[in-house]
């Protein structure tokens, strides 16, 4: 397929700027592949689609504060650095990107905090933006990541085009996030409440927990035509055995599988054996889902309603269907359904 098949005409309005009062009253189109239908539900009425020993497969991973602004030393210009991940913690390197970058060359210093209390020198040139930032900083380490912290803001994709608020820190962020090292947020798994996944409990529904720390990868455009040649960024993944081990027996007895977001599918598809069982894995993946894709495991799946052209969207339609997913696109438009992280959810059985 080609990247012009993912294009469409998206309103402006439709972009959501904030989520849902409540998180589970998103609201939930359900497309049923074999049926072929499509019903407009709210994200709460989820439950009646699982049963005693169906499997919700969730992407713990935990966003950290990675937007920062810091001063260029001598001429105070603010500068916006964006932390990627950590190289190195011994020694306080970091992958960063900045912005503006044209101003930020290797031996500048940034000064970050109203006291400048904590320094940045620049050491190398990764990409036009990427930068490997040395902090300097006197206390130990576990003080150096309490500041980071501190001065840190909760990292909104650049599509939401306002200022962040205090009430994004704690809804750009899953109720079962635990695991630090993502700078975006899984976005299906916004959609859950404390009540609904506790709901989903006591009618047997397992949970199955996995990581994949979200990097800027995920918001990175396709520039080619041809889909086989783009390139994903690389992501850090962990299954444990029990997870694969719980997987592996839904799958047996022939549950609904669903993985809660396009991160957990990416995640399961990079670690399945020669008999299309789960292997427990922890390592990098850069797995790229786009139609036609032959799914091993999930046979069902939550995910919003992504941007145009948007490697999101190419995975929704590889487990759609093309054609499903672009007439599932067009009836959101006109019933002005609610797009991108903040937005709303999508049950694809």
């Amino acid at each position: 397929m080609k990247l012009s098949h993912f294009n469409f005409e998206l309103p402006e309005e439709l972009l959501a700027e904030y989520p849902s009062e409540h998180r589970d009253e998103s609201r939930l189109m359900v497309l049923n592949r074999k049926e072929q239908t499509i019903e407009h539900k709210m994200f709460k009425d989820l439950i009646n689609y699982f049963d005693e020993g169906d499997v919700l497969m969730l992407n713990n991973t935990k966003v950290f504060p990675a937007r920062m602004y810091g001063n260029k030393e001598k001429t105070g210009a603010r500068i916006e650095v964006f932390l990627l991940r950590e190289l190195n913690a011994e020694n306080r390197l970091w992958d960063v990107l900045v912005d503006p970058a044209r101003k930020i060359r290797i031996g500048n210093k940034l000064f970050f905090g109203e006291d400048d209390s904590l320094v940045a020198e620049v050491i190398d040139n990764t990409t036009s933006r990427g930068r490997t930032l040395r902090f300097l900083y006197d206390g130990s380490y576990e003080a150096f990541r309490e500041k980071l912290l501190e001065l840190g803001e909760t990292p909104l994709p650049k599509a939401i085009n306002r200022e962040v608020e205090a009430s994004d820190e704690e809804r750009y962020q899953t109720i079962y996030a635990k695991h630090e090292g993502a700078v975006a947020a899984p976005s299906a798994g916004l959609h859950f409440s404390k009540h609904l996944l506790k709901r989903l409990e006591i009618k047997g529904v397992d949970f199955s927990e996995m990581t994949l720390h979200v990097g800027l990868g995920t918001f990175s455009p396709v520039e080619v035509e041809d889909l086989s040649k783009h390139k994903m960024d690389s992501e850090q993944i962990v299954i444990s055995a029990a997870t694969a081990d719980k997987i592996n027996k839904a799958k047996k007895a022939k549950r609904r599988i669903c993985a809660v977001g396009t991160t957990v599918m990416r995640t399961v598809e990079s670690s399945v054996s020669s008999k299309q069982e789960l292997n427990a894995f922890e390592g990098w993946t850069n797995k790229f889902i786009f139609p036609p894709f032959d799914f091993s495991i999930a046979n069902s799946m939550i995910t919003n309603f992504h941007a145009p052209k948007s490697t999101l969207m190419m995975q929704a339609a590889a487990f759609a269907g093309y054609d499903f997913l672009m007439e599932a696109y067009k009836v959101a438009i006109k019933e002005q359904y609610k797009f991108s992280t903040y937005g709303d959810a999508m049950l694809i059985i």
